[in-house]
C-alpha cells in the first residue's frame, strides 16, 4: 500500500484519509460520514481508508495512536489532522477550502 499511498495523497486536490480498525466502534459512525462526503464533493476530492491493522508501517509513521484519526492531505502535505468522529459539516468545509 505503501508506493500507492504516496501517489494518492500527492494529488493535487485534498485527500482524506481515515486511519481506522474494524473493531473500533466510533469508525462506525465515521464510515457513512466519509461516504456522504466523498458523494456530495464528488471529484473534488478523495477519500481513503487504511486499515492500521493491516498497514502498521503507515500508522507509525504518521504516529497514530487512536482511531478514528482524520488527516487531510493536499499535494502531500498535511494540512489538517483530527483523532475522532468529525461531522460531515466539518469536514465538507475544510475541504472546500483547500480547493
Amino acid at each position: 500500500m505503501k508506493g500507492n499511498f504516496d501517489t494518492i495523497i500527492n494529488e493535487n486536490r485534498p485527500v482524506i484519509v481515515d486511519f481506522h480498525a474494524l473493531w473500533c466502534g466510533p469508525c462506525k459512525f465515521q464510515t457513512p460520514i466519509l461516504k456522504d462526503v466523498a458523494n456530495e464533493l464528488g471529484e473534488k476530492a478523495r477519500v481513503i481508508k487504511i486499515d492500521v491493522d493491516q498497514n502498521p508501517e503507515l500508522a507509525r509513521r504518521y504516529n497514530i495512536h487512536g482511531v478514528p484519526t482524520l488527516m487531510v492531505f493536499k499535494s502531500g502535505q498535511i494540512v489538517w489532522r483530527h483523532a475522532g468522529v468529525t461531522s460531515k459539516n466539518e469536514l465538507k468545509s475544510l475541504i472546500l477550502q483547500q480547493l
